[in-house]
């Protein structure tokens, strides 16, 4: 089926600016505002219909949901509904609100479920900085039933987190097993929402990342055989 040509003002921006990132950008592809404002010299709002499109169900992704952009990038990653086919602009009821994202992100701390970082905190590896935005995580629920759910995750996590999938009735009976001590710091742990870290668990965990070379240096300076 031939597609409607992006350049023809009768069908609207919104509309246009779909087949625009189909026919021109092509999936996978990357885009900035500026050549959004070039495609479409005269149309203030043009960006603004480009994001409009997420409520039909298009993927677009900003360094928000991938780490590889640029701050002013985005990429289009895949196509939504055919908004530029009659009865096919029906919107996604899964899109979320800025009142319900303002909701999840107060829910979860203001922070990544996944790591922890807060917004503004810069990574230990790096001098990039956290954003965190909304994802979509699968649950299995006890009654083995699967509930996608939302969940505040930073920009790093969301690219490598996305299949992910949580086992609700795993953690409810792992939770179930725990008594005396090992109870009363997970309800601490909870309670607070925060875990401090041990200053052993601390050099683990550096540890791991280190190369082999580097290991071997660590496992030397304790006398013990290459790692």
């Amino acid at each position: 089926m031939t597609l409607p040509s992006w350049r023809d003002e009768k069908l609207g921006t919104m509309k246009r600016a779909a087949l625009w990132l189909v026919t021109v950008v092509g999936e996978e592809g990357t885009f900035t505002k500026e050549d959004v404002k070039n495609a479409f010299p005269g149309i203030s709002q043009a960006d603004r219909r480009v994001r409009d499109l997420r409520d039909y169900g298009w993927r677009i992704a900003t360094h928000r949901e991938d780490a590889r952009l640029g701050q002013h990038e985005q990429r289009f990653v895949a196509q939504g509904q055919p908004v530029w086919e009659r009865g096919k602009a029906t919107k996604d009821s899964s899109a979320i609100t800025d009142t319900q994202r303002r909701k999840i992100l107060t829910a979860d701390g203001n922070r990544c479920r996944s790591c922890g970082i807060t917004p503004g905190q810069v990574y230990t590896d790096s001098f990039e900085t956290a954003q965190i935005d909304i994802a979509r995580r699968k649950v299995k629920l006890p009654n083995g039933t699967a509930s996608v759910q939302h969940v505040a995750e930073c920009n790093r996590c969301r690219v490598g987190g996305r299949s992910l999938e949580a086992d609700l009735g795993a953690v409810l009976e792992d939770v179930s097993k725990l008594g005396g001590l090992q109870l009363q710091t997970l309800t601490g742990w909870i309670a607070a929402d925060e875990r401090e870290f041990s200053v052993v668990e601390r050099i683990w965990s550096d540890f791991r990342t280190l190369p082999a070379e580097s290991r071997d240096k660590v496992c030397e300076a304790l006398g013990l055989p290459p790692a």
